[in-house]
């Protein structure tokens, strides 16, 4: 939206000027078969894709909230963005405890509610998720309920077994995709969504320690494992929230 637009471009504008020796480079986690550029502000080279300010690098100290209590997504979201012209703050650096109630019928809707309300109730520019699993045996559930699918104070083993107890009666392939929308929202409650996916199928037994919610159970044929066994590195690149977020790192420098 054009008031989002606007709200990054004032704060590139809020900046120190006359930097133009340094060299911003890209950290953001590359898609397959892609390629990293560099961006060299204040010289020939790529002027075409650097933002519109030169001292862009300058708004590190621009802050972006993450709008998540969730740990190991906060921890995720951190890696991803690493490299982005922003001092990234979490709920807790902020004194934020309210936990805002997912009330939307779809991934979009929660996405935008998260983001909006916190970033009204900072004042900070804020980047928020919501992801969820959906199982084609299920008619896409358990989908936007992913996280409360087996009740409200259920655990990651809780909510796996449930979706193993409702998948039983169910031939396989249980085939399966994660699906990922972030929202960037600013205070006064303009906002953008980005969208990214990622397919796979359902096994019966869980299978990796290095991920969280329904990662040891999603497997990825064309890796030949489940998202839980990637490394860190593998995950930051190949998974749903890394491809959502990435457009939004790209958003949010563009």
């Amino acid at each position: 939206p054009a008031n989002l637009s606007s709200f990054l471009r004032k704060q590139e504008s809020s900046a120190v000027m006359g930097r133009s020796d340094l060299t911003y480079r890209e950290h953001l986690a590359p898609a397959p078969h892609s390629t990293v550029k560099v961006l060299n502000y204040g010289s020939e080279q790529d002027k075409t894709s650097s933002p519109s300010c030169p001292s862009m690098l300058d708004s590190m100290t621009d802050k972006l909230l993450i709008a998540t209590h969730n740990a190991g997504k906060l921890a995720e979201l951190r890696d991803l963005l690493r490299g982005i012209p922003y001092t990234l703050v979490s709920l807790s650096d902020v004194g934020i405890e309210l936990d805002v109630d997912e009330t939307g019928q779809t991934l979009e809707e929660n996405a935008a509610l998260k983001a909006t309300t916190y970033a009204r109730l900072a004042g900070l520019l804020t980047l928020a998720d919501d992801s969820g699993l959906e199982v084609n045996a299920l008619n896409g559930a358990p989908g936007v309920r992913s996280a409360r699918y087996a009740g409200p104070n259920a655990t990651d083993a809780d909510r796996i077994a449930k979706l193993l107890e409702n998948l039983a009666p169910h031939a396989q392939p249980w085939t399966a995709r994660f699906r990922c929308v972030i929202a960037i929202a600013t205070p006064d409650g303009e906002s953008e969504l980005h969208r990214g996916a990622c397919e796979g199928v359902i096994i019966p037994t869980p299978r990796g320690n290095n991920g969280f919610g329904y990662d040891p159970i999603f497997f990825m044929p064309d890796q030949d494992r489940t998202m839980a066994e990637l490394t860190d590195a593998e995950k930051n690149t190949l998974s749903h929230r890394a491809t959502a977020t990435r457009k939004a790192a790209l958003s949010l420098i563009g």
